[in-house]
């Protein structure tokens, strides 16, 4: 019935980015799932410009030991810039997060040792058993790609959760997109805008019950000659 909740709303407002996984490998069918709901989503003029690839078992740690060796050595490749400015909310948002990270994991601020091993286990995928890296052509200024990618990459992650599994989107694996470029065979044409580690969150991972807020719709929604939405019920 319009205007009753359903099952998607208990999915997205629960979905979350777990930064630890069990090691459990997920069935083809489930993978296949994901996928399949993935390949749904819309995209400007249906033009569905993603291209994934997925990586699981000995092709997952193979790539896993190349990143942490480039990482090593200092070979960043992105394909496009990233940060948030020097000061103002994105970056004060982004600092909090990596506060909280850090907090839930017991590495306190000065521990740099102790930052650096959290920084490289995102290049081991968080122990995730799957990791789909998700590149895109450059049309135009790939604004409408890259927000066409997004769209897939949301799918992707609400399917996982449907299904009691888990995934977490990682900028920083399209840092090294040479690096993942190479491993993969993928042509230079096609642009690495950033990876899903997935599987199997691990329950009792206490950098798993992290829990980050959202600014209250009024602080992100504008609305024109639409009264009562942002009443309080």
């Amino acid at each position: 019935m319009p205007g009753t909740a359903s099952p998607f709303t208990d999915i997205a407002r629960s979905r979350r980015s777990p930064r630890r996984f069990l090691p459990t490998a997920l069935s083809p069918a489930d993978i296949r799932g994901v996928l399949e709901d993935a390949q749904t989503a819309p995209s400007n003029s249906n033009t569905q410009p993603w291209t994934v690839h997925v990586v699981s078992g000995a092709a997952r740690d193979a790539l896993a030991k190349e990143l942490l060796r480039a990482e090593e050595e200092g070979r960043t490749s992105p394909d496009f810039t990233d940060g948030y400015g020097e000061e103002g909310i994105y970056v004060e948002r982004s600092r909090a997060l990596g506060a909280s990270v850090y907090r839930a994991r017991g590495v306190e601020r000065s521990d740099r040792d102790g930052r650096r091993v959290a920084v490289r286990e995102n290049l081991e995928f968080y122990g995730a058993p799957h990791a789909a890296f998700l590149f895109m052509p450059v049309l135009g200024d790939g604004v409408r790609t890259a927000g066409d990618i997004g769209m897939y990459a949301q799918n992707f992650l609400l399917s996982l959760a449907t299904r009691g599994l888990a995934g977490i989107p990682q900028t920083i694996l399209g840092v090294y997109a040479d690096t993942v470029r190479e491993f993969l065979g993928v042509p230079p044409d096609l642009k690495l805008l950033f990876g899903i580690s997935f599987g199997m969150a691990a329950p009792a991972a206490p950098v798993n019950t992290l829990r980050t807020e959202r600014v209250p719709l009024q602080r992100s929604v504008v609305l024109h000659d639409t009264p009562g939405v942002l009443d309080r019920p």
